[in-house]
């Protein structure tokens, strides 16, 4: 076992080299390389305008998920929501 991981290392130290030396021969950079993620050919996601707004200015557009812990606080306060509409 402890020989085939050395081979295993001494291969991959010279794969590694190798690939080093054909960057440095085509001009590659790691930048030109990339970080493995596709491009998105998609429409960027835009944010919602806020609908509501917390005592303290914070705002919320009342979309699916959790809800803002001050909207938790407030409706279990006995307040509804419809008086922080904006």
């Amino acid at each position: 076992m402890a020989q085939a991981e050395a081979a295993r290392k001494a291969e991959l130290s010279t794969v590694i080299a190798d690939i080093k030396t054909k960057m440095r021969e085509m001009g590659i950079t790691v930048d030109d390389l990339g970080d493995g993620k596709s491009k998105s050919s998609g429409k960027a996601k835009t944010k919602a305008e806020p609908k509501f707004r917390g005592p303290n200015g914070e705002t919320w557009s009342g979309g699916p998920g959790r809800k803002p812990q001050w909207v938790v606080d407030a409706v279990a306060a006995g307040k509804n929501i419809e008086e922080f509409r904006i």
